[in-house]
């Protein structure tokens, strides 16, 4: 098997990082979307793809799989690319960041964004996922805190923060990949 190098992309939802992986795609690196895994459990559970369902089913395979559930369903993907660097979106443990290493570099970047920026980003999104009040924002930065997302956000190798314009982060993105890849 290869060892890759992987960017490990963490932020709470709306802090920016599928900018991160935008950027990173445009370089031409492949990106794999840890939200995707449980997105499409969701559906194959037959339920629809609310806030609560989603939560719900990310908090489930965990209790029935394991903490790294969510890495190790990408492993498979991650093996079959011949890209030697991928970004991985999304990781919310060091469980998860722990399955990654187990064959590969990796590296993590973490994107921060305040609460009130965070919030008013996911409004205007809009996914079917995104909570719709103040009260389901509030759910799922704790379902998110209870799985170890903070843990790995303390311990990234990089960190962006993202309060200013779409173009300013972009920019910033696109000179951590620089020196994330050149490692």
């Amino acid at each position: 098997m290869m060892r890759r190098k992987i960017i490990a992309v963490v932020g709470m939802p709306g802090s920016g990082k599928a900018i991160v992986s935008k950027v990173a795609s445009s370089r031409g690196i492949p990106v794999l979307v840890c939200g995707d895994v449980v997105r499409e459990e969701t559906k194959k559970r037959g339920l629809a793809p609310t806030p609560e369902n989603t939560g719900k089913v990310m908090l489930a395979i965990r209790q029935e799989e394991g903490p790294a559930v969510v890495a190790k369903r990408l492993i498979s993907k991650i093996a079959s690319s011949a890209a030697p660097v991928l970004v991985v979106e999304g990781v919310r443990s060091m469980a998860e960041v722990e399955a990654l290493r187990k064959d590969h570099l990796v590296a993590i970047v973490a994107v921060h964004s305040s609460p009130e920026t965070r919030y008013q980003r996911l409004v205007a999104r809009g996914r079917s996922d995104d909570p719709k009040s103040s009260e389901e924002f509030a759910d799922r930065d704790a379902r998110e805190l209870g799985v170890g997302i903070g843990d790995v956000i303390a311990l990234a190798q990089e960190m962006l923060i993202n309060e200013t314009s779409f173009e300013d982060m972009s920019a910033a993105s696109e000179a951590v990949l620089s020196r994330v890849t050149q490692k």
